[in-house]
Formats: C-alpha cells, sequence, structure tokens
C-alpha cells in the first residue's frame, strides 16, 4: 500500500480514497495523530541524506532550465531546513487539537444548550510549486485537524516530494493511520490539475500556493471554494519619529534576511522629515547587494539607483530589489499602501503612538507591523506552527493559515424534549 497516488490512477479515483478517509479521520483521537507527528519527525531526521540528495537532483535540474535564484531559494531543502521541518512537525504535536474545540455555547430561554464546535472542512486539494517544505507543512497540519489532504506538488520538485512521500507513506502505516488520509500525486501531468478542480463532490477545499499564474488558474477554474495566497507586495514605513538604528535593522531584515520569500518588504517608503536617515538606510541596503528602484527625490545623488516604474511599485519582486518612495505624511503612504500593495504584510517604524494607531487602523492587510520586521507574519512566528500558506483573502481565513483556519464549526442543539410552536 502506498500514500503517494500513482500516476496511473485517475483523479476521481484518488478523490475518492481521500473522501473514504474523511470520517475516520475526522473521528481519529489526538494521542493517534501526534504519534504520527513524532514519527514523522523522527523519520525527518533519520533521512537526511536521501532527502538532501534528491533536493540536489531537483536543483541541479531547475538550474539547467534556467529557473530564476528566487525560484531555486524556494525549492532547496538542505540539512537545516530538514531539521527545521522536522522541528515545524513536533510543534505541530504539540498545539492542542482543534478538532472538537468548543467555540461558544449558551443557554437559550427555552431551556435548549446550543454550541458551536470546530470540525474538520473535509478533503483538501493542495497544489503548490517550488516549495518542497510544504509537502511535510500540509500533511502535518492537514492530517492533524482531521483532514484528507491530496498534494499536487512542481514538476520541478518532484524527486524530493517523492522522497518526502514514502516517508510519509511509511510512518502512516507504523502509526496505523488510514491509508489514504495524505497522497502524493507522482504525476506531473498539468492537465489533471484541471480535473482535480471539477471534483466538488468529492473535494472541499482547494489551496493554491505558488505564483500568480497558478493562482488565478486555480481561482478561475475550480468548482470548489479556494483559500489564495496572493502577492507579498510589502512595505515599510519610516515615520518621520524613527529612531534610525531601529530603522535600518528592521528594514535591512524585512528586504534582506530572505528575500524570495511573501513577507520580504519590496517597497521602502521614508517620510520627508526622516529623509536625513536615507543615506545611512541607502549604503547599509547597496553594501547587501540590494537594486534600488527610486523615485525622483530619493534618487537624487545616489549613485547606482534606478528610477521606480509604475509597475515595480505593484511587483513582487522576490529577490535583492527594493522600491523607494520619499512621502510628504503619513497620510500618502497609507494611501500608497492601498493603491499598491496586496493586503499581506505592511509595518510602520515610528516613536509616535498616535502614528502607530492611525496607521493600525487605517491600513487593512493580513498583517499590520508596529516596530517590527514584516518576515513576523509566519505561522511558525506567531505560534501555529507550520502554515499552510499566509492567505491575502477576507473569507473564512486570513493571514498565515494553521490547524484552526483548517476547521469549520457545526451547532450542536441539545434538548430535553422541547418542541418549536
Amino acid at each position: 500500500m502506498t500514500q503517494s497516488a500513482d500516476s496511473s490512477v485517475a483523479p476521481r479515483i484518488i478523490a475518492q480514497q481521500a473522501h473514504s478517509t474523511a470520517a475516520a479521520l475526522a473521528a481519529l483521537a489526538t494521542a493517534r495523530k501526534n504519534r504520527w507527528l513524532r514519527l514523522l519527525a523522527d523519520a525527518l531526521r533519520a533521512s537526511v541524506a536521501p532527502l538532501v540528495a534528491a533536493n540536489q537532483q531537483d536543483l541541479a535540474a531547475a538550474q539547467q532550465s534556467g529557473m530564476s535564484s528566487a525560484m531555486l531559494d524556494r525549492l532547496r531543502l538542505d540539512q537545516a531546513g530538514i531539521l527545521a521541518l522536522a522541528a515545524a512537525v513536533e510543534q505541530i504535536c504539540l498545539l492542542p487539537d482543534p478538532v472538537g474545540e468548543l467555540i461558544s455555547g449558551e443557554r437559550r430561554p427555552n431551556g435548549l444548550q446550543v454550541s458551536r464546535v470546530r470540525v474538520p472542512l473535509g478533503v483538501v486539494f493542495f497544489i503548490y510549486e517550488s516549495r518542497p517544505n510544504v509537502t511535510i507543512d500540509a500533511a502535518a497540519l492537514c492530517v492533524k485537524s482531521g483532514n484528507p489532504v491530496i498534494l499536487r506538488g512542481g514538476s520541478e520538485a518532484i524527486r524530493t516530494n517523492l522522497e518526502l512521500g514514502r516517508l510519509i507513506t511509511e510512518t502512516l502505516a507504523a502509526a496505523g493511520l488510514p491509508e489514504h488520509a495524505v497522497q502524493v500525486v507522482r504525476s506531473t501531468d498539468r492537465q489533471l490539475v484541471g480535473e482535480f478542480l471539477q471534483l466538488s463532490d468529492l473535494i472541499s477545499l482547494a489551496i493554491p500556493r505558488g505564483g500568480r499564474s497558478l493562482i488565478e488558474r486555480v481561482t478561475r477554474d475550480a468548482r470548489m471554494p479556494v483559500l489564495k495566497h496572493f502577492d507579498g507586495v510589502c512595505h515599510v514605513f519610516v515615520d518621520q519619529s524613527a529612531e534610525l538604528q531601529m530603522a535600518l535593522d528592521i528594514v535591512i531584515n524585512s528586504k534582506c534576511q530572505r528575500p524570495a520569500v511573501c513577507n520580504a518588504a519590496e517597497t521602502l517608503l521614508l517620510h520627508v522629515n526622516a529623509a536625513e536617515l536615507w543615506p545611512s538606510l541607502s549604503a547599509a541596503l547597496q553594501q547587501r547587494g540590494v537594486e534600488l528602484r527610486c523615485c525622483e527625490r530619493s534618487r537624487a545623488g545616489l549613485a547606482g539607483a534606478v528610477a521606480a516604474t509604475e509597475q515595480d511599485y505593484r511587483t513582487e519582486h522576490g529577490a535583492l530589489i527594493l522600491n523607494v518612495r520619499i512621502v510628504d505624511s503619513l497620510e500618502q503612504a497609507i494611501e500608497h499602501i492601498r493603491s499598491y500593495g496586496s493586503g499581506h504584510t505592511d509595518a510602520i517604524v515610528t516613536r509616535c503612538l498616535e502614528a502607530a494607531g492611525h496607521f493600525e487602523s487605517a491600513v487593512d492587510s493580513s498583517a499590520v507591523v508596529i516596530n517590527a520586521s514584516t518576515r513576523f507574519n509566519d505561522g511558525g512566528e506567531l505560534g501555529l506552527g507550520a502554515e499552510i500558506g499566509i492567505s491575502t483573502d477576507r473569507f473564512h481565513a486570513r493571514g498565515p493559515c494553521g490547524l484552526r483556519e483548517l476547521t469549520t464549526y457545526k451547532y450542536v442543539i441539545r434538548g430535553t424534549g422541547q418542541v418549536r410552536g
């Protein structure tokens, strides 16, 4: 038996196999789910060598195909990354099981006890590009939250994903969990994706994670609800009251710590009254190899800077490229974010409580950050364990999506014989 879906198996059969496990997985005791998570973490640590070898083959093929450095960074899974994955799985093991959690309850005047209780969403179809770590994150989160999951990674990560799928297969069997709780689609045929997206009678939710074209395609074609992880056009606004060292630390970390990820800053907004900070900020950024695409005022006298275009301000570069604009006021910074941002993550650096409060209330993003790096909008950093992505939707779930975001609820009504008059 195998958890990796055979390439010859039709999408409907794969979805039926997943759907057949839904009731059993929803009723599974927390201790049994946690036992599997511990086994998976141990298996990851014991399999560093074959995982790295598989990933090196994927990286070599991707380099030959001309893949960008940003995408290569997302594809890479080294020893440190594998150990971090194992630690994230163990963290999920320690988190409370959301299934069966009482959300709210009240006794009605007629004596009925009305409760809302968390339940799994159902079968999840997860389609993603590059990031093989998502294979483990999604499997762990979905099983812990009681949802069968079908995982369809990109062709560029197929060797790594199949090796990860092997570990999932073996540990599910060892833990005695349902055979088809997690299925890794072995085929890289893009046509199969469209077939999966038609199966609304078997699949409850589709989750695309990757480039805009992938997300737009899934949103357009899916017959079931879609939880979207759209562009990360994130901003850092340095207010007129900002202190230089704090601004330096936050801007550098937001842009440079890992520029290819969705919560990295793409645009720096600088209050005109804080323009004296710009020489130090620009020098520190350029020392780290950041290409600066600047407005006219911020480009004046700055060697190596280029003029920013309207499209630059709308672009998730995913690289060491930073747009820069000097603004005349806090309101102009907020208006820029409203016009060009993607609703992902936006930060302010300020010593003014009033400015911080206004920024917090006026900027409508999945995370608004005050005096800290944009990189903190992350499931692990916010205590969710791993995440399946950072949703920029406004419906069902927003921001980092962890265990609770993979559940819905049902009403439980307890009576003593009441009938409605």
